[in-house]
């Protein structure tokens, strides 16, 4: 593929990535959608789960987000990000615990806490799947 995407991920605390790609594959709110060069422009909340970097045929690198927003537009693919890291250094055992503890909480929340605990179980389990399925 000749046409390439600008592709940046930027979260609070650091930019993630910036380089040229080949499609990135977005965890858009209603659904994974895929982006290349030339994509109509769309805004979109992004969802807890794997952001899945395409070079050359091939998924090249895997980022996991907790949630933020996606613009694609111009030839480029921004991504703000809540908080974003490497799939590579997501440990099952720590998502495990994670997600333990989030159901913990829910079960313990009142009910000004219930939408936040709730959310943060869906986090921890899009976090233990994205580890989980990670290649090897």
């Amino acid at each position: 593929m000749a046409d390439k995407l600008i592709f940046e991920l930027v979260s609070p605390s650091a930019l993630l990535a910036s380089e040229e790609v080949d499609m990135v594959v977005v965890p858009g709110a209603d659904g994974d959608f895929g982006v290349l060069a030339g994509h109509a422009p769309v805004l979109s909340n992004l969802r807890a789960g794997v952001v899945d970097i395409h070079n050359d045929g091939q998924v090249t690198k895997s980022l996991f987000v907790e949630g933020g927003f996606a613009e694609a537009a111009d030839g480029r693919c921004t991504l703000l990000a809540t908080k974003a890291q490497d799939v590579a250094d997501i440990s099952a055992d720590d998502a495990s615990a994670r997600l333990t503890t989030a159901q913990e909480a829910g079960a313990a929340a009142d009910e000004n806490g219930k939408a936040a605990a709730a959310q943060e179980v869906t986090v921890a389990e899009a976090m233990v799947f994205a580890a989980s399925n990670r290649a090897a």
